[in-house]
């Protein structure tokens, strides 16, 4: 189950990340105080008083992230291969299609 939650996450423009229970609970102590906490995905770096905790994220779901792109989004970019695809399939197999 959470194996879907964090691929939905990243599906949703969210980034989940993991982390040792150790330093969940330092940040969540830092919260509770409402002290400022940041994150540069980027550099892949948490920030929160004079710390930094690294994490990593897979290379392509952080381009994602970073450019706002969701499937729609991707498959959109494609569009030119996608409409050559459909051309050149409608000219060899006309068959497939109820135009």
């Amino acid at each position: 189950m959470q194996i879907f939650f964090f691929s939905n996450c990243f599906k949703n423009g969210i980034l989940p990340i993991i982390l040792e229970e150790e330093k969940i609970k330092e940040l969540s102590e830092y919260a509770i105080r409402k002290e400022e906490i940041s994150i540069d995905l980027n550099e892949e770096k948490i920030f929160y008083g004079n710390n930094e905790l690294k994490f990593e994220v897979d290379p392509f779901k952080k381009k994602c992230l970073l450019e706002g792109l969701d499937d729609i989004a991707l498959s959109l970019k494609k569009s030119e291969k996608i409409e050559k695809f459909e051309k050149n399939l409608k000219n060899e197999k006309p068959w497939v299609f109820n135009d």
